[in-house]
């Protein structure tokens, strides 16, 4: 059995969010490790939304529901932005 075409179908947008937001945190904004861990944590916030295909997400999804979706994703990646500088900055004080 093949699954290789299931997948989160908010990761993308995730993604997408970090790399868009980044510059608003130079702190982080030039490390990808730090941009791995702050996708990581804004995923764990959000609940997952498995697709086989991308065109089935905007095919059942309404207009409100995308921009719940991308308020949530958008709140999620500022979150999960402050948490990982947080943290970076009590490592860097050890």
């Amino acid at each position: 059995m093949d699954f290789t075409s299931v997948h989160n179908a908010r990761e993308k947008t995730i993604f997408d969010t970090v790399v868009a937001t980044a510059p608003r945190y130079p702190a982080l904004a030039g490390n990808a490790e730090l941009l791995a861990d702050v996708a990581c944590v804004a995923l764990n916030r959000i609940t997952p939304h498995y697709i086989r295909h991308s065109i089935d997400l905007a095919f059942f999804t309404t207009d409100r529901e995308r921009e719940a979706q991308l308020r949530e994703i958008a709140e999620s990646v500022d979150f999960a932005f402050g948490y990982v500088q947080a943290r970076h900055a009590m490592a860097a004080r050890r």
